[in-house]
């Protein structure tokens, strides 16, 4: 069953961290480039990391030195550390792979930032 699976999220307070982690099955998870993006209440989902297929990260300026995503290849698993959390990262990330025209999107986990 092709399918991303997304876990670690959870309440927080600020300042602190959390791991979130992307399990993919069903695909030739190595070939793949993978991102996480996240949507908050009222607001269009935005794009906040990505990962290629040779390791090569990109981040979005909001979460540059605070986050770090990652990938483990032979556990066809992605991760965004999150440090430094602050109540405007409250929100659902999601986890995405892209291989040419496939695109594939895993069903979210929350996120919420709060003292």
């Amino acid at each position: 069953q092709v399918q991303l699976v997304e876990s670690g999220g959870g309440l927080v307070q600020p300042g602190g961290s959390l791991r979130l982690s992307c399990a993919a099955s069903g695909i030739a998870f190595t070939f793949y480039a993978m991102g996480w993006y996240r949507q908050a209440p009222g607001k269009e989902r935005e794009w906040v990391a990505h990962i290629t297929s040779g390791g090569t990260t990109t981040y979005t300026d909001s979460v540059k030195g605070r986050f770090t995503i990652s990938r483990d290849n032979a556990k066809n698993t992605v991760y965004l550390q999150m440090n430094s959390l602050k109540p405007e990262d409250t929100a659902v990330y999601y986890c995405n792979g892209k291989l040419s025209r496939d695109e594939l999107w895993g069903q979210g986990t929350q996120v919420t930032v709060s003292s």
